[in-house]
């Protein structure tokens, strides 16, 4: 059969470890066999990342902003132990954080709910999609370990010399600072990225903060929300039918867990980070966990929500057999070619992408799966798949 033919390139960002090994395994047999691929290629792994000083992450970063829509392989951020297992020049900073940074995105998640894995959650009928703010916080941190007795203070000074001053702690001994910083420029994009995407799946957008605690950081974030809300969104909303508000972090986690799902939930950095971890978790796992990162003005960069998967690629290096998920990089390609599609008025591109996914799911509802699906299985005869044998058996449903 002829090949789907492609208008524009997609940035395709490749990665580290075993999900390299699951990146190629993909496009050798459930993309290439089908679509005439046009992609500007750049290598994330972390040996490259070394040899370029990181610039190459911040290229294909830009590259996402010229082409509108990108996908990404699973990367490895250095701690001390990668440094030295690398041999890396320094350690760097996480190139999602980069990435994220340059295209002031926000990063959306969701499960993948199919039949045969429950939600731990049993009245979870729809996915929780959550919207991850992608600035900011611990992320961007200042540390200071504090050597004994003495005192903190958080200082800021004006361009004009002015100074507002404020004592954090006066110490009696030994500690720890920490200090972080956000942007009412980056949290207003934050506020129009999440509403002009509830508009697009038109689901109930809450915002949720502790601003009974941090009243003026966390305040400022439940303000910036309003405001933008009310000046650009609200009658949008009313006529999509569909409902925004803000509610403390502590009463959306208790009325999450008595929800039936389908609705935004935006959090700040960290609290994204978490709770997008414990909804992929409670949903089956990690890698069943879609993840997008949307600019304001509408370019997307498409992953997986988990790692590198470290062991399981010690373990292939050994040439032992693995039994890897690959569904969240799957469908993190599936919706880099559904947007390239859209985008470019490409029908068959969107098609296949649908068909893609379905090829997926319709494998594991048949009980053919990876072995972390297959422990949390209520099917019936599940055949636990490796990790080649899956993709294959996906190509077959395809």
């Amino acid at each position: 059969m002829s090949k789907i033919q492609m208008k524009t390139p997609i940035v395709e960002m490749d990665g580290d470890e075993m999900t390299r090994i699951i990146w190629q395994y993909i496009k050798d047999e459930l993309i290439n066999p089908y679509i005439d691929l046009k992609s500007e290629y750049y290598d994330l792994g972390l040996k490259h990342r070394d040899e370029t000083d990181d610039q190459v992450t911040i290229d294909s970063a830009n590259a996402a902003l010229k082409y509108g829509v990108a996908v990404k392989c699973a990367t490895i951020t250095p701690n001390d132990a990668r440094v030295k297992e690398y041999d890396l020049k320094k350690m760097y900073k996480s190139p999602n954080g980069t990435i994220r940074g340059i295209m002031d995105g926000t990063i959306f998640r969701a499960p993948i709910l199919i039949k045969g894995i429950r939600p731990h959650v049993w009245n979870w009928e729809k996915p929780i999609t959550l919207a991850r703010h992608g600035y900011g916080d611990v992320y961007k941190n200042t540390e200071i370990k504090v050597p004994g007795a003495g005192k903190a203070e958080l200082l800021f000074t004006a361009e004009d010399g002015t100074e507002i001053r404020k004592t954090i702690h006066e110490f009696k001994g030994p500690g720890v600072l920490q200090g972080v910083h956000n942007l009412d420029s980056s949290i207003e994009s934050f506020a129009r990225s999440c509403m002009n995407y509830a508009l697009s799946m038109k689901q109930d957008l809450w915002f949720a903060s502790k601003d009974t605690i941090s009243k003026v950081y966390d305040g400022d974030f439940r303000d910036i929300f309003e405001a933008v809300y009310e000046k650009e969104f609200k009658d949008q909303f009313e006529k999509a039918g569909i409902e925004y508000f803000y509610t403390l972090i502590d009463d959306a986690v208790a009325r999450v867990m008595r929800s039936k799902g389908g609705f935004i939930w935006a959090c700040k950095n960290y609290d994204g980070d978490v709770m997008s971890d414990m909804m992929a978790s409670a949903c089956g796992s990690l890698a069943m966990m879609t993840s997008v990162l949307v600019s304001p003005d509408g370019k997307y960069e498409y992953e997986a929500a988990h790692g590198t998967v470290q062991r399981h690629y010690y373990k292939h290096l050994k040439g032992e057999e693995t039994s890897t998920n690959s569904v969240a990089t799957i469908f993190a390609w599936s919706g880099a070619l559904r947007k390239r599609g859209e985008l470019d008025g490409i029908k068959e591109l969107q098609e296949f992408a649908d068909r893609l996914e379905h090829a997926t799911l319709n494998t594991i509802e048949n009980g053919e799966m990876t072995g972390d699906l297959a422990l949390i299985s209520d099917l019936k005869n599940v055949k636990k798949l490796s990790t080649l044998e899956f993709i294959r058996a996906i190509r077959r449903s395809l």
